[in-house]
């Protein structure tokens, strides 16, 4: 597990050192750059530190469950008192850790929401790393009833831990609903993030949604938006137009696309890189007759 775990925590470096935006610079603004770039990097190691510390808290915390638990042996007939008190005491000791391990859990995944680290490999991570530490603990959940059954079936009661059994069961479901939560909700502000909106029609069709004005501007004034189809660019790269003649109205890097015709003649919009062309708008605006 610390090796995946460390794994993770190297990618995340990695990624969180190669995040380049992908917009074209229209201002260019001269700062100092090394200065910007060292506390980039001091703000993400800091972050890392602060992340690979507590990851090395939640694998202490289970090498000592791990530990305890090979000290736990069945109370044999006839051994003392003593025998008995000491398991129970590291059977407290577990169920002690296994709590300090769910919070670390609920401290990591804070940290690693707000951290400034970001990106779909980030994302892909986080739910990951907590699947594995949430399995983890469902594994020494399972592992502390066992324990439990053998020494109730021996006569070593302790009921009075059936009720912290309940509860870290309750934790991870909760973890678990909680982890889903807000995988959908990073999945909607994902999505929300990579909506663009085109439209292609004559000059008489684009004016009368005012669209066009007469004056010949672009999106200038209040415009009929339901005109327009929505998509997801990401997956949307294709665009046919149904006309011989085509002309951009808004401005898209050309180097983001190709015209090319159909069989018909007819124009296709085909867009190569997706980020760049629609990195000056959203919204794409084609002339046809």
């Amino acid at each position: 597990m610390k090796k995946v775990l460390f794994f993770a925590v190297c990618l995340l470096a990695i990624i969180g050192c190669k995040e380049e935006p992908k917009a074209p610079v229209v201002q260019t603004v001269v700062v100092d750059g090394n200065d910007s770039l060292q506390a980039i990097i001091d703000q993400r190691e800091k972050e890392m530190n602060d992340l690979m510390s507590v990851f090395n808290e939640i694998q202490e915390g289970f090498r000592q469950i791990n530990e305890k638990e090979k000290r736990v042996t069945l109370a044999k007939a006839g051994e003392g008192v003593d025998k008995v008190a000491r398991i129970k005491s590291d059977m407290q000791f577990i169920k002690d850790k296994m709590n300090e391990n769910r919070l670390l859990i609920e401290k990591l995944r804070g940290q690693l929401s707000e951290s400034s680290l970001r990106g779909e490999e980030i994302k892909k991570t986080l739910e990951n790393t907590i699947a594995a530490l949430t399995s983890q603990l469902e594994a020494k959940n399972q592992q502390y009833e066992e324990l439990v059954a053998q020494l109730n079936a021996k006569d070593v009661k302790i009921s009075e831990m059936d009720n912290t059994i309940t509860t870290l069961n309750k934790d991870v479901e909760d973890l678990k609903t909680e982890t889903a939560q807000k995988q959908q909700t990073i999945n909607e502000q994902d999505k929300q993030m990579h909506i663009a909106y085109y439209v292609y029609g004559t000059k008489s069709e684009l004016k009368e949604q005012g669209i066009l004005t007469k004056k010949g501007e672009v999106l200038e004034k209040t415009f009929n938006k339901n005109y327009f189809t929505k998509i997801d660019y990401r997956y949307q790269k294709e665009i046919k137009l149904f006309s011989k003649s085509a002309k951009f109205l808004t401005s898209h890097p050309q180097a983001s696309y190709q015209l090319e015709r159909d069989a018909k003649k007819e124009y296709v919009l085909r867009i190569t890189n997706p980020d760049l062309f629609w990195s000056t708008s959203k919204y794409l605006v084609v002339l046809v007759k």
